[in-house]
């Protein structure tokens, strides 16, 4: 006669139950997050060589540095003619003097790039915006080309993936005689599940902190958590500014589609309007305001690398001189400038700098620069680095997953038998649903589906052993 003995599963042994439970929502987050990391990564890759080896308006054109140069009116109007029936937009005055000038003109429905030698002046090439490589990148990386819904998407996976990096961080922690000094360095020695495992724990502490920031910085655009809480409550306030006429557009009509041309914090701040006596003294009286007054009165106050001309787009409309490193104009975040003038009087109506914004302005504007790669070829460097790093962590955690899944089944780590919420799990899961309200939808979701599921699905059982 055999006797039957209940004997729990090795992992529930060696395991606590907050252990568990923290293994199985890693697992559960990660299983939506994976596929947009690596999303997130690939197209990132794509930005940062349209930020470093391109521009994000395109190929860079050379020109033959020195000889004559035509007025920026004459340049605007060659690129204008190249578009049959096009409108002015916006002017990009590079730094260099073998560079040529990039105007977005408007027409047959959409936005063009054209790029102008200045000697002659003459069209050297045009594209449709929407098809250079940076705006397609950008448009999947914020919203999957599907627009809103895509946006909620990725949204929701930068929240759990803020779950990621908390749960892996508990996970990584040494414990059961595991050193310090074996957490921190992988042994690449080993073979099998083991040597991802010890790969996807090493680098997944050595990328938290960046990925985090990245996330953050990234969740700061997002259409719910970006742009109805932090960013309506971190706005430039206009009432700053000395009593001048507002539009009813904001500066986010300067943006171009899918980019953000137009620093975070001032987006959703309402645009002077021209026609008034208001302003600062700007354009000498008597001096026409058009290209070239408003090009040299930027270049006489500061503007001594590449900025940009945003033109007038109805009688209100304002001449806008702007240069920021979001844009990679400057490769310094605290030299951000936006100026605008009267399309009449050549005044200025604002002037904004990087030390008027707020706090989260100011956090933004650095860390969107760092985020695009725009400060220079150690910002490009890391970069690369970072998003080979995520596509590598990533692909570990499928390795993994695929080594130990059971045959026919999802997989997900088992809770311990009997097995109870811990306190801890529910503070932090209701901490990221106040924190980022359209995750929390999502965490309680998974949460309701996980208690319904039947105990053999998910708790590790007992196995008769006997003769």
């Amino acid at each position: 006669m055999s006797t039957a003995i209940v004997v729990p599963e090795p992992n529930a042994l060696t395991s606590t139950r907050l252990y568990r439970a923290v293994w199985r929502w890693h697992f559960y987050a990660g299983l939506y997050v994976i596929p947009f990391l690596l999303m997130l990564a690939c197209t990132g890759l794509v930005m940062v060589y349209g930020n470093s080896i391109e521009t994000f308006l395109g190929a860079k054109h050379y020109v033959a540095p020195g000889g004559e140069r035509a007025s920026y009116e004459a340049q605007s109007q060659a690129a204008v003619a190249a578009i049959p029936g096009g409108t002015l937009k916006l002017m990009v005055v590079p730094k260099e003097d073998g560079r040529a000038t990039v105007f977005i003109v408007s027409g047959n429905g959409k936005d063009n790039v054209v790029a102008v030698d200045p000697d002659g002046p003459k069209a050297l090439d045009v594209i449709v915006k929407d098809d250079t490589w940076f705006y397609w990148a950008d448009n999947i990386h914020g919203t999957l080309l599907l627009g809103d819904i895509g946006d909620r998407l990725i949204e929701v996976a930068a929240g759990l993936g803020i779950v990621l990096i908390l749960t892996g961080f508990y996970m990584w922690w040494p414990r059961n005689g595991r050193s310090l000094g074996r957490a921190l360095l992988p042994n690449l020695g080993i073979g099998g599940r083991a040597f991802w495992k010890d790969l996807h724990v090493s680098l997944g502490f050595y990328i938290s902190v960046v990925l985090f920031f990245f996330l953050l910085s990234g969740l700061s655009w997002t259409g719910i958590w970006g742009t109805k809480i932090m960013q309506a409550w971190s706005t430039f306030p206009s009432a700053k500014w000395d009593n001048v006429p507002l539009s009813d557009k904001t500066h986010a009509s300067m943006n171009h589609g899918a980019l953000k041309e137009v620093p975070w914090t001032l987006e959703q701040t309402p645009m002077p309007m021209s026609g008034s006596d208001a302003g600062a003294a700007g354009l000498a009286m008597g001096t026409a305001v058009d290209l070239d007054s408003v090009a040299a009165y930027a270049r006489a106050n500061g503007f001594t690398e590449q900025f940009r001309i945003n033109v007038p787009q109805d009688e209100g409309g304002v001449y806008t001189i702007s240069a920021d490193s979001m844009d990679a104009d400057t490769h310094n975040p605290f030299g951000d400038r936006t100026i605008h003038i009267d399309r009449y009087t050549g005044k200025v109506l604002a002037d904004v700098r990087f030390a008027d914004y707020g706090l989260a302005g100011k956090a933004m504007a650095v860390g969107i620069a760092l985020h695009e790669a725009t400060l220079g070829w150690w910002n490009t460097a890391l970069n690369v680095l970072f998003c080979l790093s995520v596509m590598i962590l990533a692909l570990s955690g499928v390795v993994m997953w695929w080594k130990r899944r059971p045959t026919g089944r999802v997989g997900a780590p088992l809770y311990p038998r009997n097995h109870r919420t811990p306190a801890a799990i529910v503070v932090i899961a209701l901490a990221i649903s106040v924190l980022f309200p359209l995750t929390g939808v999502v965490i309680v979701a998974f949460a309701i589906i996980d208690f319904l599921l039947p105990k053999s699905w998910k708790e590790a059982g007992a196995q008769p052993v006997g003769a």
